[in-house]
């Protein structure tokens, strides 16, 4: 597996060894050994799938105090733009975003550690979307970004008027409206 970093500690894409034949293709898709000897040690609980169509924008979502999560994320079937914003108090990137593509046929994992923020946006027709946590999803700890707060600047690869959110991803906070209490 090859570590690629990025502008922000911590957050990594992640490249594994990809074996191709006539017959089709084999990788390891995680291994606790590598994973750690190139990572760092993470204790992964629970594994989390989607299935989404065009233009469904998820996020930006995250995990309050105790319940934070660490996220290895990838895509099996289509191609989403993954999205990590540092919200870590006192973090030199606090605010700041890595955003990645990550295909069926790219084969990218995107690492996020504590202390994120994460979305992703639908690329493809339909695109199924796999992620390992290393805390239980705790709904009284959750918390959201607003996915098209203009201070972030993210570009989601999708028209604003093609977007499709959940109703409740449609009401969230701008990060400077949430105030110290997010801070991780």
């Amino acid at each position: 597996m090859r570590v690629i970093k990025t502008e922000i500690e911590g957050v990594l894409i992640l490249e594994p060894r990809v074996f191709e034949d006539q017959r089709g293709y084999f990788f390891e898709s995680f291994n606790q050994m590598d994973f750690e000897e190139h990572v760092g040690p993470v204790d992964f609980v629970q594994d989390n799938e989607s299935k989404s169509s065009y233009g469904v924008v998820r996020g930006l979502h995250f995990q309050r105090g105790e319940h934070c999560q660490a996220k290895l994320v990838r895509v099996v079937k289509g191609r989403v733009l993954d999205v990590a914003v540092d919200i870590r108090s006192g973090s030199p990137s606090f605010g700041k975003h890595v955003a990645v593509e990550l295909t069926e046929d790219n084969h990218l994992q995107f690492f996020l550690p504590r202390g994120m923020a994460h979305g992703f946006s639908v690329l493809s027709e339909e695109a199924i979307f796999q992620y390992k946590c290393d805390n239980f999803y705790c709904p009284s700890s959750e918390g959201a970004i607003a996915w098209d707060d203009p201070d972030l600047g993210i570009d989601w690869r999708i028209p604003a008027d093609e977007v499709i959110l959940s109703e409740k991803d449609r009401h969230h906070p701008r990060l400077s409206e949430l105030g110290q209490d997010i801070l991780l």
